[in-house]
């Protein structure tokens, strides 16, 4: 259903949350996320022209979230990589349905719309907040980072 480009900026922002004020590079990034680098380098640079990520060169510089955690939505990294697709018209162009969807389409939409809702009403914050055996793109455990979203939430 999501491509590998909206599965991987979703690792980059999960751990760039996680690690969040600190900057991050992307060797950092795609270490921890296990994505390859250069694919990340090019999702974090359209991530940064949509105002997801912020990023500056030199020491100390590197990538960090342009907003806080709490602030930034799934829905928001999922829309300025790849925006989810909802069906308005026919997509085989068929001029007797037009806008009135066939029962097969309807449902597509409406399982898209929901995607779209949960996603909308989704932070990263409450991502890694969530109690559970794991903790995303954690193997052991979490950071002090992570752990100080988990209380804030």
């Amino acid at each position: 259903m999501f491509s590998n480009t909206v599965e991987y900026a979703l690792r980059a922002i999960v751990h760039l949350a996680y690690e969040s004020p600190e900057a991050r590079t992307t060797a950092q990034i795609a270490e921890a996320t296990k994505v390859p680098k250069d694919y990340l380098s090019k999702i974090l640079q359209g991530l940064a022209k949509k105002g997801i990520v912020q990023t500056q060169r030199g020491v100390g510089g590197g990538v960090t979230l342009a907003k806080p955690p709490e602030e930034l939505t799934i829905l928001d990294v999922v829309n300025a990589v790849e925006p989810i697709q909802r069906i308005k018209t026919c997509p085989l162009g068929l001029e007797t349905h037009g806008v009135k969807l066939c029962p097969l389409h309807k449902r597509m939409d409406a399982a898209m719309e929901t995607v779209e809702a949960a996603f909308r009403q989704t932070t990263l914050a409450e991502v890694l907040a969530e109690p559970g055996e794991s903790v995303p793109l954690c193997d052991g455990d979490p950071t002090p980072q992570a752990l100080r979203l988990r209380r804030k939430v």
